[in-house]
C-alpha cells in the first residue's frame, strides 16, 4: 500500500497532465462535430478490421462449407451458359438481366441473427462503388438490403429484420406481397398482403416481385411452410428460406444499373 502511494506522489505531476489532457480531448469531442465524425469513423475502421481478423480465422476452420459454396456457385455458372439452349424468348430475359445488373462479390464478416433488427457486415463498400439501397443475395437466395456503407466496408440490413420490407410473389400465380419478419424463427420470414383468392400450396416458391429498383425479377426466397387466412380478406404466408442466414460467408451485391433513371422517372410521376 506504501509503495502505491509512494508511486502517486512522485508521478503526481504526469497523472495531473494526463487527466486533464484527457478532459480536454472529451470536451472537444463533444463541442467540434469534425473531431466527432473523425473519431466514429475511426471506431468503424477499427472495428471493420476486428471483424474481418475474426471472420478469418474461422473461415480457416469452415473451409469445407466454403468448398460447398463454391460449387454451388459454378452450378449457376454452368446453368446460365446452359441458358443458350433456351428459346429466345428465355435468352432475351437473361440478356436483358446482364445488361441491367452488375454483380459484387463479398465475403461476411460479422452476422447478427439473435435480435429483432439484425444486421450483417461484409468487406466491401463505397470504394467498390457499393451504395444503400443495393439488393444483396447469395447462390441460393435473398440476404437483404445495404443501408450503410463506408469505404471498405458495408453494412446489410438482413431479412431477418422487423424493419425490413421487400417485395416478393408466388412464383405460380404472380401474385405479390411483402417480406416481412415476426422474430419467432430465424429460418422462417412472413410474406403478408396476399390477396385471398391467391391459390397457394405449401411447398410453393416465392421470389422477389421485381417492382423495385432493387432486386431484379425472379431471385429466389423460400417455400411456403404454412399460411393462414387473416380477417377473411388475404393470406400471411409462412416462407421457409433457402438460405441459412445463420450461417452465411459469400454474398453478392446486386447494383440496378438503371436505378437513378428510374427513380427520377418516379419522382417526375409523384410531382404531377
Amino acid at each position: 500500500m506504501q509503495q502505491i502511494i509512494s508511486f502517486f506522489i512522485k508521478n503526481k505531476n504526469f497523472l495531473l497532465f494526463a487527466v486533464l489532457f484527457l478532459i480536454s480531448f472529451i470536451l472537444t469531442l463533444e463541442s467540434h462535430s469534425y473531431h466527432n465524425s473523425k473519431l466514429v469513423s475511426s471506431t468503424n475502421f477499427f472495428s471493420g478490421k476486428i471483424y474481418k481478423v475474426s471472420s478469418s480465422i474461422t473461415d480457416y476452420f469452415d473451409l469445407k462449407e466454403q468448398n460447398k459454396s463454391l460449387l454451388e456457385q459454378n452450378s449457376m455458372l454452368l446453368e446460365f451458359q446452359a441458358n443458350s439452349t433456351k428459346p429466345t424468348s428465355q435468352k432475351m430475359l437473361d440478356s436483358t438481366l446482364s445488361r441491367n445488373f452488375s454483380f459484387t462479390d463479398a465475403m461476411v464478416i460479422n452476422n447478427v441473427y439473435g435480435k429483432t433488427n439484425n444486421h450483417i457486415t461484409i468487406d466491401k463498400g463505397h470504394n467498390d462503388s457499393l451504395e444503400v439501397d443495393m439488393g444483396v443475395i447469395t447462390s441460393k437466395g435473398l440476404v437483404g438490403i445495404v443501408n450503410k456503407t463506408s469505404g471498405k466496408y458495408a453494412r446489410i440490413q438482413s431479412v431477418l429484420n422487423t424493419r425490413s420490407q421487400i417485395n416478393a410473389q408466388l412464383k405460380k400465380s404472380k401474385h405479390f406481397g411483402f417480406l416481412t419478419w415476426n422474430t419467432q424463427n430465424p429460418h422462417v420470414v412472413q410474406l403478408t398482403e396476399i390477396p385471398k383468392l391467391a391459390p397457394i400450396a405449401i411447398g410453393d416458391t416465392i421470389i422477389t416481385g421485381g417492382n423495385s429498383s432493387i432486386f431484379p425479377k425472379g431471385i429466389l426466397v423460400g417455400s411456403i411452410a404454412n399460411y393462414t387466412l387473416e380477417n377473411n380478406d388475404s393470406y400471411t404466408v409462412d416462407v421457409k428460406l433457402f438460405n441459412d442466414m445463420t450461417n452465411l460467408s459469400h454474398v453478392y451485391v446486386i447494383k440496378n444499373k438503371n436505378k437513378q433513371e428510374i427513380i427520377q422517372l418516379q419522382s417526375n410521376n409523384d410531382a404531377e
